[in-house]
């Protein structure tokens, strides 16, 4: 009977732990999902100013560039869900392939072999043929990217969290607490005694103590992720930026036109006098294209929106991993109202004496009602607190405008690294769970403390009922006796 009651409540606790854990998965899925279609549906219409007005202003120019504007696009888009680029040696690289491209077709009637291509090139730095449009889109491209990634990818990180803790395995010590604290009321034939509140929260503080150390590093990817949203206004902001690439884009081919001349002289100075291409185009087929002028993109309004409501709820679940045990006894326990003379304390109907225990595994040295060894934590939690503090220092990296890593770095390659904050079929894979006997202390646990000492033998187990009354009450228990999780 009691091995009965211990799984049932065992079922019951971890059911409750799973809706709790699936509503904040579900909100932060969808902060994921809201900012990652808007920050790609900014690129994608900057894509598609690009291609809806550039063949009317460059002409061939463009037309026979196109495929290295769509690498550029393609290659942003890597970029932001987290590929291994480096963007500012992309963006070196298109406009270098650019100079080459555009100089050879403004020039049509010269002989350019590849190493006076070469040449080009090496001078370019100098030259600036493009004018100031590179060096700004490298500078705000680079601030706005990595803000953009690091924010989307912080919430993958998140729901990771949450998702592999949801899946830790609750230990025996807890199912005969939990077991005690629901149902062994009903052996001792007061089945209408609700627990106290004190003695539900001892109780979940002690089957939760691992889970409530995620609380600091928590905070502090949370504040992280509210911080980095500054990085979303201004000139190189976000939306600024990401909306905006084609403006720099047509800036830098304005800029080439406008200096073709002086350009051209320079580089013959710098590189000699290419030869004349004998079958080239006359004068009258080298006429100037026209010019776009770039008009800068108005806010929509969407992101501020966006950004408003992610606060908001990344503020209200702050605490989210401590106040867990409070949340649980108060909404899916019938507690009673008070901590008076009926309520159950686990021994009898009574006032509930003991103190209530403080967070995290440390504090459960001297927990009444859960025998917890603080020097074992859980392997699998103390793998979600490095990940939260490996994503809170690329968060803080990207809020000075450095370029960070996004290599995975989790414990089974899923998720947390992917750079697209986990919206394809990675993160549906199991977590491997590691087994109590394979889990070893931390540097920081308690030293000094054997498995033996401290124990609390009668903590866990019911009080026992006069033995002429066991029969009759084991009846009554299994027939009264029903889930208490709401």
């Amino acid at each position: 009977m009691e091995e009965n009651l211990a799984n049932r409540s065992h079922a019951e606790l971890e059911t409750a732990l799973r809706d709790s854990s699936r509503v904040l998965q579900a909100m932060l899925a969808t902060q994921l999902r809201s900012f990652d279609d808007h920050f790609q549906h900014l690129l994608n219409d900057s894509e598609r100013t690009l291609q809806a007005t550039f063949p009317g202003a460059f002409g061939e120019l463009y037309t026979q560039n196109a495929r290295a504007f769509r690498d550029l696009y393609s290659e942003l888009r890597l970029y932001y869900r987290g590929a291994n680029l480096h963007l500012e040696e992309t963006l070196a690289e298109f406009w270098a392939r650019l100079l080459e491209r555009l100089f050879k077709q403004l020039h049509p009637q010269l002989l350019l072999p590849d190493d006076y291509l070469d040449c080009l090139g090496k001078q370019a730095e100098a030259l600036r043929p493009f004018g100031e449009a590179p060096r700004e889109l490298r500078l705000r491209a680079t601030r706005a990217f990595v803000a953009a990634r690091s924010f989307v990818q912080g919430l993958g990180v998140a729901s990771d969290v949450v998702r592999k803790v949801a899946q830790v395995p609750l230990g025996p010590e807890c199912s005969r607490a939990v077991m005690k604290l629901v149902y062994c009321a009903h052996c001792l034939g007061v089945p209408g005694a609700r627990p106290c509140p004190d003695y539900c929260r001892n109780v979940l503080k002690g089957c939760l103590a691992n889970q409530a150390d995620l609380d600091a590093e928590w905070r502090n990817l949370l504040d992280s992720m509210v911080l980095i949203t500054d990085k979303f206004w201004g000139t190189s902001g976000v939306e600024s930026v990401i909306g905006s690439v084609h403006t720099w884009l047509a800036e830098a081919i304005n800029a080439l036109q406008d200096n073709r001349d002086t350009l051209t002289a320079k580089v013959i100075q710098g590189c000699g006098n290419p030869k004349v291409n004998p079958q080239g185009p006359g004068p009258e087929e080298k006429r100037r294209r026209g010019k776009l002028a770039p008009r800068e993109r108005p806010p929509s309004g969407t992101l501020e929106k966006l950004v408003s409501e992610a606060k908001a709820q990344l503020r209200d679940v702050q605490d989210f991993w401590i106040s867990l045990p409070g949340t649980l006894c108060s909404e899916k326990m019938a507690l009673s109202t008070a901590s008076d003379d009926r309520c159950w304390n686990g021994m009898a109907r009574g006032r509930y004496l003991p103190e209530v225990m403080g967070d995290g595994l440390a504090n459960q040295i001297n927990n009444p009602e859960v025998e917890v060894d603080i020097t074992k934590p859980d392997m699998t939690i103390r793998q979600q607190i490095m990940q939260l503090k490996i994503m809170t220092n690329r968060l803080r990296s990207a809020y000075n405008g450095n370029d960070v890593d996004f290599q995975d770095a989790s414990d089974d390659g899923s998720g947390s690294g992917s750079g697209d904050g986990c919206l394809d079929d990675l993160c549906s894979r199991k977590v491997s769970r590691k087994s109590s006997s394979s889990r070893t202390p931390l540097t920081h646990a308690l030293p000094g403390l054997s498995e033996q000492e401290g124990q609390k033998t009668s903590a866990a187990s019911c009080p026992q009922p006069p033995t002429f009354l066991l029969p009759l009450l084991l009846f009554l228990a299994l027939t009264v006796a029903r889930p208490r999780w709401r």
